[in-house]
């Protein structure tokens, strides 16, 4: 066997995900692809895997991903010739308590928004659709009728085929070794047959994708855990087409496979395998049957289906599956290697996804950016923690033992904490707070009151620390709070050409005097905003930005890739070098004026200006900017600095009753004022006009900018969707995101968040209002609205305006 000397792509892996993306490479792109394979295709994860294939996720674009599965698996015999063994019976998820029957009828209803028709049973119906299932303990149950299964090998070679047919060159029994870089580019990757030059890589090694990885200097934080389940005899009495079974309150899941089950489950209690690299001849090996530590999945499932006590065990698979410190699988362009992509990391369903994942990787591998909102599994959202692999372990093995519990409003992982701390932390958590953990950062979520306990008490309906974050949100309108913002993720950008690089990324307008802060997006090429931050104009070729803590590698990624070619500037991350104190309230200045000699009147220290001001002896960069709609600044200053300052603005502050403040207020605060989260309210699916933030863009200027053409080129048309506000007047109904909006009694859109205000004590949501012959004010403002909040309908008043606007103010989200 010989191996071309050059491929335009390099696909390594041949499991469902590598195949899955040569398929679509091949299919939809024509691109001259070769996929490389250490073993034999299916080997590593695919061949053991399951088989169960689910799609709804509470993002849309996952979900659309998921879906795009199906429809291919249905459809794929008929393109390739080969049988994916795929039957479309159905899910069943069963819930035994009422706060898993909440949780499902919120699901349901994220169901309705995205599309998708889950029913909710009664135990009768459930006994009807599966005999041989024991009710008795049961509240209800989810079904999902176009959730179904298929064998993980047929699909493979399908898709294998499908690769093949349309171009794509698969070899067998070829291992990668390495690769030679060049200026942080891949230009060729060596095997144990030769080498081959390329223009990209794509890793889609599975278990091994980390080992891979590490060669480019790539990190992919997965780690292999050791997943059982057990194939048993015919099984009495069992349908063919008896539906698939998640039973999570006892952490188990069927499927009916040649008159037989597959039972298998996610303990509590997970087993882990190396932290070191995975050996390359494991590629169709398993572990030992280990039934001690499978004992409780059989207890489980024998109490669910009885005959299972009477039916033999034909084999156990206790194999090693690729699981992440999130759940959530890992997709796109790594941002160590300018040419490699990543495919890995699927968490047990990556047959599910593998369709769908094939797909948008391939897309995103000609376009250069993703063709979805697909933020929720970019590798981006990783940082130089999850290099750490103990870390990575023991956060992952956090996730696998959630995988099936009830996923709580607000709850917060436990593992590896504290991790990054301010030096704030001890002085914070003597005052009651409550932190919770954003890319490794402890952040003070709430602050308990004398008396209440310090600690999260998660439910269904109101927690625990609802009255404490009101009154938080109410202390900010009516006094001044402080804020630890330290977490956000700050860059500074220098150089003769930053002004040029900078106009040609953001699309508003930048080239503001220096001391101006501008507010813009990020825009993909389709328009779509990317990335949401504040630039701030330090001097005529020096700018310091500032961005959501989550967002650390994602933007600056995104800004380091669009630089244009040759430009003179430097870029670097300064987040550990800079602490932020967030001052805000309408005593904010008060407060400020007597711990600094600067001019912070209006006059002096107008809004969306930057200054350098002098407090407790220490030089702080002082942004005039806000999150929450109300007067105050953030204070960015020399980390070692903040002890001091926050010290003196406590006690200088305390006739003006100052106290810290949590990201829970802020929350709040921010929907009142209807700031946009990105990630959630605005993504890279939805352009500034579409959120109501066309007047962040600098289409007047004849400048050009990054996605300026798509923008333009959208003017004239109807405009399909716009984002809105709602409230309820029912003080129970909770509101998270997800629900449904119905226009006189139809769906015309989603939440994309929600929450409460205190000051107008309304529920508050927000989401985009869709429509395809177009969406005006009129069209808005003529709709009598409803919520669907739990399967439940709730009256809802639309708003266009802000619901909290004393200062009039645009900021950054």
């Amino acid at each position: 066997m010989t191996l071309p000397s050059h491929a335009a792509i390099v696909i390594i892996g041949g499991g469902i995900i590598g195949c899955s993306t040569a398929f679509h490479l091949a299919r939809d792109h024509k691109a001259d692809v070769i996929l490389l394979e250490q073993e034999a295709l299916t080997s590593g994860s695919t061949w053991h895997a399951a088989g169960l294939v689910g799609q709804l996720r509470s993002s849309a674009s996952i979900t659309r991903v998921l879906k795009y599965s199906v429809d291919l698996y249905k459809d794929l015999e008929h393109q390739t010739g080969v049988a994916t063994g795929w039957k479309m019976a159905g899910c069943l998820r069963l819930a035994t308590n009422r706060d898993r029957w909440t949780e499902f009828r919120r699901l349901a209803t994220t169901a309705g928004s995205f599309g998708m028709d889950m029913h909710l049973l009664s135990p009768e119906e459930v006994k009807a659709l599966w005999p041989l299932m024991e009710v008795g303990d049961l509240v209800g149950a989810s079904f999902l009728p176009t959730d179904g299964q298929a064998s993980p090998s047929d699909i493979t070679q399908s898709l294998a085929k499908g690769a093949r047919m349309h171009g794509a060159k698969i070899f067998e029994h070829v291992r990668v070794t390495g690769f030679d870089l060049q200026d942080g580019r891949i230009h060729k990757v060596r095997t144990t047959m030769g080498d081959i030059a390329c223009e990209t890589v794509v890793n889609c090694a599975g278990q091994w994708a980390r080992q891979v990885g590490a060669m480019a200097g790539v990190n992919v934080p997965l780690q292999p855990v050791k997943h059982q389940y057990i194939i048993t005899e015919r099984l009495p009495g069992l349908a063919v087409d008896a539906p698939t079974v998640r039973d999570p309150d006892r952490r188990t899941y069927f499927k009916e496979e040649v008159g037989g089950l597959v039972m298998g489950g996610y303990e509590p209690n997970p087993q882990a395998w190396t932290t070191g690299d995975v050996p390359a001849d494991w590629a169709f090996r398993l572990f030992d049957d280990d039934y001690d530590h499978f004992e409780q999945h059989m207890v489980e499932a024998i109490a669910r289906v009885p005959a299972l006590e009477n039916v033999g065990v034909r084999q156990m698979i206790n194999g090693a599956e690729s699981f992440t410190p999130d759940g959530n699988f890992i997709l796109g362009a790594a941002p160590e290697c300018r040419n490699m992509f990543v495919g890995a990391g699927f968490n047990a369903f990556g047959i599910a996804s593998g369709g769908g994942a094939g797909w948008v990787l391939a897309q995103w591998i000609i376009d250069g950016e993703a063709p979805l909102d697909l933020w929720s599994v970019d590798i981006r959202r990783f940082s130089d923690l999850h290099r750490d692999r103990q870390w990575v372990l023991d956060r992952t093995l956090e996730a696998y033992g959630k995988h099936y519990a009830i996923t709580f409003p607000h709850e917060e992982y436990e593992s590896g904490r504290p991790r990054i701390v301010s030096p704030l932390y001890d002085r914070l958590k003597g005052r009651g707070a409550v932190f919770g953990s954003k890319l490794g950062w402890e952040r003070p979520n709430w602050f308990a009151p004398q008396g209440v306990a310090a600690r999260d008490v998660y439910s269904m309906v109101r927690q625990n620390w609802f009255t404490a974050v009101n009154s938080e949100h109410r202390h900010v309108r009516e006094a001044v709070g402080i804020f630890d913002q330290s977490s956000f993720a700050k860059y500074e950008m220098r150089g003769p050409d930053a002004v040029k690089a900078l106009d040609w990324i953001c699309a508003n307008d930048i080239s503001k005097p220096a001391g101006r802060i501008t507010y813009t997006q990020l825009l993909n090429s389709r328009g779509g905003i990317a990335a949401d931050l504040t630039v701030a104009r330090l001097s005529e070729d020096a700018f310091y930005i500032v961005t959501g803590t989550g967002f650390r590698t994602h933007d600056l990624g995104w800004i380091a890739d669009h630089i244009p070619a040759g430009s003179d500037v430097t870029l670097h991350d300064v987040t550990e070098e800079y602490g932020v104190l967030s001052l805000m309230g309408p005593k904010a200045r008060t407060v400020l004026a007597a711990v600094t000699d600067a001019d912070v009147s209006n006059a002096g220290f107008p809004f969306g200006h930057v200054r350098e001001i002098a407090i407790a002896g220490h030089t702080v960069r002082a942004l005039r900017i806000t999150y929450v709609g109300e007067l105050g600044w953030e204070l960015h200053m020399p980390m070692d600095a903040l002890i001091d300052v926050f010290d003196v603005l406590m006690k200088t502050g305390t006739s003006s009753d100052i106290r810290p403040v949590g990201y829970r207020a802020l929350e709040s605060l921010r929907l009142e004022k209807g700031y946009r989260a990105w990630g959630a309210d605005i993504t890279p699916n939805d352009t500034p006009f579409e959120a109501g933030l066309g007047w962040a863009v600098k289409l007047r200027e004849k400048g050009d900018f990054l996605g300026r053409s798509a923008l333009e080129a959208a003017k004239g048309q109807p405009q399909r969707k716009a984002f809105v506000g709602f409230t309820v007047d029912d003080p129970n109904i909770v509101l998270l995101g997800r629900e449904t909006i119905l226009r006189n009694g139809e769906p015309v859109g989603y939440l994309t968040s929600g929450g409460y205000g205190d000051t107008i004590g309304k529920g508050i949501g927000y989401g985009y209002v869709c429509r395809s012959e177009g969406v005006d004010d009129a069209f808005l403002k003529d709709g009598v609205y409803e919520l669907v909040v739990a399967m439940e309908r709730t009256p809802a008043t639309i708003h266009l305006e802000p619901l909290y606007d004393p200062l009039g103010l645009r900021v950054r989200s």
